[in-house]
C-alpha cells in the first residue's frame, strides 16, 4: 500500500497487522478510541487524530503535530487499475441536467466550459415559493446552457448539457 501524504508519497506493506514501509524502517499505525491514531515511525511516536474518512475515495484527513494532513491511500489493485487504464470507472459522468419540478430560473451558478464535479451548484430553482439549489449528479464540463435567468421551466426540461 502506499500512503500519499501532503503529497510525498511513501509506500507501506502491511505484517502481522503491523503497517511497515518497504524500505525497512520501522512504521507502526494503531487505531485508539476516539478516533486517535497512534504511529510509531523511524523510533518517534506520533498520535493523529483522524478528521475525515472517505472508505470509497480511500482519502483521510489527519491532524498531526497541529497540521492538517491529507492521506490518501494507495493498494497494489489501484495501480493495476490505473495501468489498465480502468481507475476513473467510479467517476460518474453527467449528461445533462434535468428541471427536477417546474419552476423558475433564479440564478445560473455556471458557465459554458466550465468543469463540474459531483455535489456542485449549478443553478437555483424556485418552486412553490422556495428556493431550491440544483447541484450536478457527476462530472463533467458545461457544454450548453438551455435557460436563462427568469425563465419558467416545466418538470424534465434539460437545464444544462454536458461534454
Amino acid at each position: 500500500m502506499k500512503a500519499i501524504i501532503q503529497g510525498a508519497e511513501s509506500e507501506l506493506e502491511k505484517h502481522d497487522g503491523v503497517w511497515l514501509p518497504k524500505d525497512g524502517s520501522p512504521c507502526e499505525i494503531t487505531k485508539l478510541r476516539d478516533n486517535k491514531l497512534f504511529m510509531v515511525l523511524n523510533g518517534k511516536t506520533y498520535t493523529a487524530v483522524l478528521l475525515e474518512l472517505n472508505r470509497l475515495e480511500k482519502e483521510l484527513v489527519i491532524m498531526l503535530n497541529g497540521q492538517k494532513a491529507h492521506v490518501k491511500l494507495k493498494e497494489p489493485l489501484d495501480d493495476l487499475l490505473h495501468a489498465m487504464g480502468l481507475d476513473n470507472l467510479t467517476t460518474q459522468k453527467v449528461a445533462n441536467i434535468k428541471a427536477p419540478m417546474p419552476g423558475l430560473v433564479l440564478e445560473i451558478s455556471v458557465s459554458v466550459g466550465d468543469t463540474v464535479s459531483k455535489g456542485d451548484k449549478v443553478l437555483v430553482l424556485e418552486a412553490m415559493k422556495m428556493e431550491n439549489i440544483i447541484k450536478s449528479s457527476g462530472d463533467g464540463i458545461v457544454a450548453r446552457i438551455l435557460v436563462d435567468k427568469g425563465q419558467t421551466v416545466d418538470k424534465n426540461d434539460i437545464l444544462i448539457e454536458f461534454q
